[in-house]
C-alpha cells in the first residue's frame, strides 16, 4: 500500500470511493448463477437476497423497476441465473450485485428469447410513446379480449358491475395459451378495429407460468395491438408478470381487475359530480339572479328621477359657467381691442398737421385760390389771405411782400 500511494493518508471515505469507483468499473453485464437464499422481499417492492454456490457467497439486490418483468417470484432454493454489475454499499463497506434480470435455470433461454424479441420490436418501433393513445374518459362499450372461462374475464365483469353496470361489454372469446393463442388473439384484436365494436380494448388473462404468458409476446399479438384504431389496455397476469403486449399497448394495468378500474368511472362517483355540478350551478344562477335584481333596483322611477334631476342640475350649473366665461371673455377682449382704439387714435392725432398748431404755428392759405401758401411768390401785394390758428381764423390782406427772410428789416416786415 506503501508502494502505490507513497506516503498518502487516506480516510475511510477515499478509500471506499475508491474501491467503489474500481469494483462497478470494472465488473458489470455480469452473467451469474447461484443459489437463492435468505430472500427478503422489501415493502418498497426491491428484492434483497443471497446467491450462493459450494464455496462462496455474494449479496444481491433486484429494484422494484426489474421485478415486475420476471413470470415468477424467486424464493430460498431457487436456482438462477442473473445478470448485473457490482456495486458497493459505502455504509457497510460491502459490494453486491444489483441484478437487472433474473431466470430460473431450465427456463433462461424462453427469457432470452422475450429479451430478444423486446429489442426487435423496440427497433421497429412497436413501443414508441408517440403511438400511445389516450383512453376515453368515458367509454359506452368494452372489449374484453380473454378465455371466456378464464378468472380474468369474472374478475373484469365484477368490477365493471360494482363500479358502473350502465358499461356496455362485448367479450371477444379466445384461447390465451397454447400453440394457436396468439394467432386467434390477434385476429380477435384486428376484428374489434376493423367493426369498431368497442370505445376501448382489454386484453389479458390470469396468472401463469412464463410459458403461459408467451402468447401475449408473439409477433402477430403485437403487430395487431399497434394496428389497432381502438386503444388497448393489456392486462397479462398478476402484477409481478409481464408480456410484450404491455410495452405495445396504450396502457399497462398489472391486473384485468386493475383494467376494469382503468375503463369505469365509478357510479357513484359521477351522481356525487352531478350533485356537485348541480348545486354549482344553481349557486351561480342565483348569484347571477341576485347581480340582475341589484342592477335593475338602480332603475327604479324615483332613482331615476334623482338622477335625472342631477343631470340637468349639472348641466345647468356647467351652462352657466359656460355663460360666465364667455362673458368674461368677450369684456376682456372689448378691452383690449379698445386700448388698441385709443393708441391708435392718439397715433394718429400725432400725425395731424393741425396738431402743430397748438405750439403757435399757423396755416396760411390764398383766399382767391385756396392754395396753401408755402412760398411768397405765390402772393402779391393787396392779395387776400386766410390764417389758420390753433383756435380761429383771420382774413389780412398783403401790404408787402419780402422774398429774402435773411435780409429783412425791422421797415420792411409785412404789414396785416
Amino acid at each position: 500500500m506503501s508502494d502505490l500511494f507513497g506516503n498518502n493518508v487516506l480516510s475511510v471515505s477515499d478509500l471506499t470511493t475508491l474501491l467503489k469507483s474500481t469494483l462497478e468499473g470494472a465488473f458489470y453485464g455480469l452473467n451469474l448463477e447461484g443459489e437463492i437464499s435468505n430472500f427478503r422481499p422489501a415493502a418498497s417492492g426491491h428484492w434483497y437476497f443471497q446467491l450462493n454456490d459450494e464455496q462462496a457467497a455474494i449479496q444481491a439486490v433486484m429494484f422494484k423497476p426489474k421485478t415486475w418483468r420476471l413470470g415468477f417470484i424467486p424464493k430460498d432454493g431457487d436456482v438462477v441465473t442473473v445478470t448485473g454489475a457490482i456495486s458497493l454499499y459505502e455504509k457497510r463497506g460491502t459490494y453486491q450485485i444489483v441484478c437487472d434480470t433474473m431466470a430460473k435455470s431450465g427456463i433462461g433461454n424462453i427469457l432470452a428469447m422475450l429479451e430478444e424479441r423486446k429489442r426487435s420490436f423496440a427497433e421497429a418501433g412497436y413501443f414508441d410513446a408517440s403511438l400511445k393513445r389516450p383512453l376515453p374518459e368515458h367509454p359506452r362499450r368494452v372489449g374484453v379480449v380473454t378465455s371466456p372461462t378464464g378468472a380474468a374475464l369474472q374478475d373484469i365483469l365484477q368490477v365493471l358491475q360494482r363500479r358502473n353496470c350502465g358499461i356496455d361489454i362485448v367479450v371477444l372469446p379466445t384461447p390465451v395459451q397454447g400453440e394457436e393463442a396468439a394467432l386467434i388473439i390477434a385476429a380477435q384484436i384486428r376484428a374489434a378495429s376493423r367493426l369498431h365494436i368497442a370505445d376501448v380494448l382489454i386484453i389479458g388473462r390470469g396468472g401463469g407460468s412464463i410459458e403461459d404468458l408467451l402468447p401475449f409476446s408473439e409477433q402477430c399479438v403485437i403487430e395487431a395491438i399497434v394496428a389497432s384504431e381502438i386503444p388497448i389496455i393489456s392486462a397479462v397476469g398478476h402484477e409481478i408478470d409481464w408480456a410484450l403486449s404491455d410495452f405495445a399497448a396504450d396502457l399497462r394495468a398489472p391486473t384485468p381487475s386493475a383494467a376494469a378500474e382503468l375503463v369505469s368511472n365509478s357510479l357513484s362517483d359521477q351522481l356525487e359530480k352531478v350533485r356537485t355540478l348541480k348545486q354549482e350551478m344553481a349557486g351561480s344562477l342565483a348569484r347571477r339572479l341576485e347581480s340582475v335584481r341589484s342592477q335593475t333596483r338602480q332603475f327604479s322611477v324615483r332613482i331615476m328621477g334623482d338622477y335625472l334631476n342631477r343631470r340637468i342640475e349639472h348641466a345647468r350649473l356647467e351652462f352657466d359657467d359656460c355663460q360666465n366665461q364667455f362673458t368674461s371673455a368677450m369684456q376682456q377682449l372689448l378691452l383690449k381691442r379698445r386700448h388698441t382704439v385709443d393708441m391708435l387714435t392718439k397715433e394718429l392725432g400725432s400725425l395731424s398737421p393741425l396738431s402743430i398748431l397748438d405750439r403757435g404755428y399757423a396755416i396760411v392759405t390764398h383766399i382767391g385760390t385756396a392754395h396753401i401758401l408755402s412760398d411768397v411768390s405765390a402772393v402779391q401785394r393787396g392779395d387776400s389771405i386766410g390764417v389758420r390758428l390753433a383756435k380761429g381764423r383771420l382774413e389780412a390782406t398783403v401790404d408787402q411782400v419780402i422774398s429774402d427772410v435773411k435780409n429783412k428789416t425791422d421797415d420792411s416786415r409785412r404789414k396785416i
